[in-house]
């Protein structure tokens, strides 16, 4: 069922007005994810007729731009990115670690993504592999998911890195080191050395001059002027807290499925555009969870949201499996059979959680005004009844599709349609 309102329609209704307005302001990579949000599932991106071989129903759909950043998106990407972390599972408690950065490195991370937001993964996973290796805390290898996330529930910009660590960890003898009862690391090491690991890596990246400052930063250029401020966050109490999941590992990959192949906002919790506003729902953490609504002028909502475009390229996760061995190949289960026989843990199996019907004929498509139709065969799949041990925690707004599409070959038209893409994108002048 279509939302009352959407991103796309806030974009088609404001987006050219708010170029104007911006002007040079937008980077080229928020002038594409704009464009490719509001021709999603459009006429401008063409279309296909879906036939199902079992049942014969007939299917008409605009192609989507499967743009990370846009919000009706990456559906299947992110179910099967959610499949396969569950697949990694341990039958041990886990523990939810967030790692944040104070204002002041926000500011630096909004002019310099790519290497702030690096330093910020890079940097809570080492923390969490060097006191776990501590004889004094852990004494084990341990392994995690990290996942970025850049906006608080209002869309400012809050870098902070939600962490999935298992509650123990692998001994150099190679057996299974169980974490305290309810207890898994003391947050205030783990904060203190977060802190001195970013800061290292934020000056590295500064003498190897990497960083950029312009605006209200732009005295930060000056060696003297950034030491300065490293001093002062040095200073500063960096926000690092750890806590077991209420609902289980489970809930928490759920939470963070839901933004790894999109962000910000979710469409479900737009209101109202009009009148040049907008109103959505957000969740005030600091009044006990309360659902409450915002109304923001649509170019200060659309700012935001653009605050938090990732860089092309950008990979927003990091995922550390500790009971793999070096030796093994990443998708091998070898590892982890010679870790059930020396610890008789008994680790979770990959299993299959969708099958693949006859393939179904894509009777017509036209992927842009100037590609020719094309004909291509394209699967689909009915989701089997699953069991609860292969449920894929869909959350409360992102519903079950009655087809899954699996591309089996890659169709010449899309070829045709990614490269008219492009053309259109380029400048005038050719460069």
């Amino acid at each position: 069922m279509r939302p009352v309102l959407e991103v796309a329609d806030i974009l088609r209704r404001h987006g050219g007005a708010f170029r104007a307005a911006q002007g040079p302001r937008l980077s080229s990579d928020q002038r594409r994810v704009m464009a490719a949000i509001e021709a999603c599932r459009t006429a401008t991106l063409g279309g296909h007729v879906e036939r199902c071989d079992d049942c014969g129903l007939v299917r008409v759909a605009y192609n989507s731009c499967r743009d990370r950043h846009c919000p009706k998106c990456q559906a299947l990407a992110r179910a099967q990115w959610l499949a396969e972390r569950q697949a990694d599972l341990l039958p041990v408690p886990y523990f939810h670690v967030v790692f944040t950065v104070p204002a002041p490195v926000a500011a630096i991370a909004l002019q310099n993504k790519t290497v702030v937001y690096d330093i910020l993964l890079k940097a809570a996973a080492e923390t969490i592999r060097l006191i776990s290796a501590d004889p004094k805390h852990l004494g084990a290898e341990t392994g995690m998911i990290a996942i970025l996330h850049t906006w608080g529930q209002t869309l400012t910009h809050h870098p902070h890195a939600h962490c999935l660590v298992p509650g123990g960890g692998i001994a150099p003898d190679g057996s299974w080191v169980h974490c305290r009862p309810g207890f898994f690391l003391p947050v205030r090491v783990l904060s203190r050395l977060y802190r001195r690991l970013f800061l290292e890596r934020l000056q590295a990246a500064f003498n190897g001059t990497k960083l950029q400052f312009f605006g209200h930063l732009a005295h930060l250029v000056e060696p003297a002027a950034f030491a300065r401020h490293l001093n002062a966050l040095r200073k500063v109490e960096w926000v690092v807290y750890a806590k077991r999941p209420f609902g289980g590992p489970e809930q928490v990959l759920a939470y963070l499925g839901r933004y790894t192949h999109r962000v910000a906002i979710a469409n479900g919790r737009l209101l109202t555009c009009d009148e040049g506003h907008v109103r959505f729902r957000w969740k005030d953490y600091r009044a006990g969870n309360k659902s409450k609504v915002m109304t923001l002028d649509t170019e200060e909502f659309l700012r935001r949201f653009l605050l938090h475009i990732l860089p092309r390229g950008f990979a927003a996760s990091v995922i550390l499996v500790s009971w793999r061995t070096p030796a093994a190949p990443p998708n091998s289960r070898a590892s982890e059979r010679r870790l059930r026989r020396r610890s008789h843990l008994r680790l979770p199996k990959l299993s299959t959680i969708v099958s693949a019907a006859p393939s179904s004929l894509v009777t017509a498509s036209t992927y842009a005004p100037s590609a020719e139709a094309a004909w291509s065969r394209l699967g689909l799949c009915r989701v089997r009844q699953r069991s609860d041990a292969q449920h894929l925690a869909a959350t409360h707004h992102d519903r079950r599709p009655r087809f899954v599409r699996s591309h089996r070959t890659r169709c010449p038209a899309d070829v045709l349609r990614r490269n008219d893409q492009a053309r259109s994108q380029r400048p005038a002048n050719g460069r």
